[in-house]
């Protein structure tokens, strides 16, 4: 009849594709699908739950250089994870260490940085640390403050947490050499991990809230040092939340990667230096 409506074939088509598009659930943005990400939290959790004893193990067995080679080794596997995560969404794997300024003066700049992050963070968590360790003073003594002069003794759980960062720190020429190649393998994987490809993974799921990305990669970076008590965990998330404003008001993560090598070189060092001298 002249009076039907008629409906564009064009549009028909239209309507067709989008009552498909919404009965098929949409897939969360992210560089790497859901699952691998899991998969990388479990394995993360699970090595943090596990540290401690296999790390004590392997270093009676076989010294610590035995032991700093299995914790590269971790490492890389991890990276290479990532790696593969980032693969199947067909993202550029140098894409997540994002703008870096090229050229010597560049270089320098980003190693600035990072010298000043690193002694405004040590700041930072040095307060953090006294806090809670009049906290905890003032739970275990009903309430009351430490008195002006009185020391605070480290509690149970801090001298076991120093007891195994002791262990882990180098003794020897040897070791100290192989301490200084796995924190220059360190910061660089994770950064990567935490700093670029989680929280870029959680801020996407978050629709782009980058203070969720930020938190959430914090957190699991505490977590993931698990081995050391809770107060390091608490700490080590502040610190991973620190790493992750210099990461967003670079625009990149050299200057962490710079940080965070350096970082774990001169704590290993001092704890070297300390227990070579019966300080710990």
């Amino acid at each position: 009849m002249d009076g039907d409506l008629q409906i564009p074939e064009s549009s028909v088509e239209q309507l067709a594709s989008n009552e498909a598009a919404l009965a098929v659930p949409e897939q969360p943005a992210g560089v790497a699908p859901v699952w691998h990400t899991v998969v990388l939290v479990v394995v993360i959790l699970g090595l943090s739950w596990s540290g401690s004893g296999r790390t004590t193990s392997v270093r009676v067995a076989h010294g610590r250089a035995a032991g700093y080679a299995m914790t590269a080794g971790m490492e890389l596997l991890l990276l290479g994870w990532v790696a593969l995560g980032l693969w199947l969404r067909k993202v550029p794997f140098r894409s997540l260490f994002g703008k870096i300024e090229h050229g010597v003066s560049g270089f320098f700049k980003d190693v600035g940085i990072a010298a000043l992050f690193w002694i405004v963070s040590m700041m930072v968590l040095g307060s953090l640390g006294l806090t809670w360790n009049a906290v905890e003073f003032a739970t275990t003594h009903k309430g009351s403050l430490p008195s002006a002069g009185q020391k605070m003794e480290p509690s149970p759980q801090q001298k076991e947490t120093l007891q195994t960062l002791k262990r882990l720190a180098p003794e020897n020429a040897t070791e100290i050499a192989c301490w200084f190649a796995l924190c220059l393998l360190v910061g660089p994987v994770e950064e990567a991990i935490f700093r670029g490809y989680l929280q870029k993974q959680f801020t996407a799921w978050s629709r782009d809230r980058l203070a969720v990305g930020i938190v959430a990669s914090s957190m699991l970076f505490g977590a993931a040092h698990g081995y050391e008590g809770l107060r390091s965990m608490v700490l080590l998330g502040a610190f991973g939340a620190l790493f992750s404003l210099l990461a967003w008001l670079r625009g990149g993560l050299r200057a962490g990667i710079f940080a965070h090598s350096a970082h774990d070189l001169i704590v290993g060092l001092i704890l070297a230096a300390a227990s070579a001298r019966h300080l710990i």
